[in-house]
């Protein structure tokens, strides 16, 4: 069993640490006392197998917690587990900062200390778990998505690449916007099979509305414009930690162009290789 102890300076990033292993398939707990990792190690072990990967924040700031977790670690070796210490790092300005601007107090804050000084003396206790440590991840010039790829990088299992959800919907406008699409692209210009009578009943699942809307030039060069638009930013969706995106197809009703457009757009992405799914909203209003 692997263990992955997350620690480091407060402010620095252990929980947002840890959200991004819970998608790599860790076992994520925390706000773990240091005290209880030993028994926690004991439960995972007799799970056989049930928690393969498993990181634990932990905050050694308590009371006697510096040597306390340097001990543990070494139950833990004796327990055959892997233990690996993730620290997360940051410089004192952006520590500073990040507490100015989240109003919250520093956990050693005291009174006559200021938030640098409360910053520093954490830096001073925690220099020798630091030094102990297998990754430090510092903190300070990263964006969220950065920070996904350098922990991904770290972490990830072999073979195994960052996705990203997509989610491409028909909808009609008179129905309303979808409140959770990322992208609209309005269909309404194409020519509409509403107007033709042997179509109305149909919907743009059908071959025969399909093959209306796809048989003008304009829908075809559409398609052509939009698919080369999400080659360009899917890679830079993932790049800056996307996971999920929602592509809003609309058309008048959402029943016919944006239906046929939405499933053509869903089997270009899925031959491509992207996790995606075709959602039909209001093709039965």
């Amino acid at each position: 069993m692997e263990f992955l102890i997350i620690t480091g300076l407060s402010g620095a990033g252990k929980s947002r640490a840890a959200d991004v292993l819970e998608d790599l398939d860790y076992y994520c707990v925390d706000n773990m006392p240091v005290a209880l990792i030993p028994r926690f190690a004991e439960l995972c072990l007799d799970a056989h197998g049930r928690y393969e990967r498993v990181a634990l924040v932990t905050d050694v700031r308590e009371r006697d917690g510096f040597g306390e977790l340097l001990n543990t670690l070494d139950d833990l070796a004796d327990m055959d587990c892997a233990v690996r210490i993730l620290y997360m790092d940051a410089d004192v300005r952006t520590l500073v900062r990040r507490y100015k601007e989240s109003r919250r107090p520093h956990p050693l804050a005291a009174p006559g200390l200021s938030v640098e000084d409360a910053v520093k003396r954490e830096e001073e206790l925690l220099a020798p778990i630091k030094a102990r440590a297998d990754y430090i991840v510092n903190s300070s010039n990263l964006t969220i998505g950065m920070l996904q790829n350098r922990l991904f990088e770290l972490f990830a299992e072999k073979g195994k690449r960052r996705e990203i959800q997509v989610t491409v919907m028909s909808f009609g406008f008179k129905h309303g916007l979808p409140i959770d699409a990322d992208l609209v692209f309005d269909v309404r210009f194409l020519p509409n099979p509403f107007y033709v009578e042997e179509l109305r009943p149909l919907s743009g699942l059908d071959r025969p509305v399909a093959e209306f809307v796809f048989g003008y030039p304009q829908t075809r060069k559409f398609m052509e414009m939009i698919s080369g638009m999400l080659d360009f930013l899917l890679p830079l969706y993932v790049e800056e930690g996307k996971v999920n995106l929602t592509i809003g197809i609309g058309c008048t009703g959402g029943r016919h162009r944006s239906v046929a457009i939405a499933a053509a757009l869903h089997e270009y992405l899925t031959a491509k290789g992207v996790n995606s799914v075709n959602v039909n909203r209001d093709i039965e209003k």
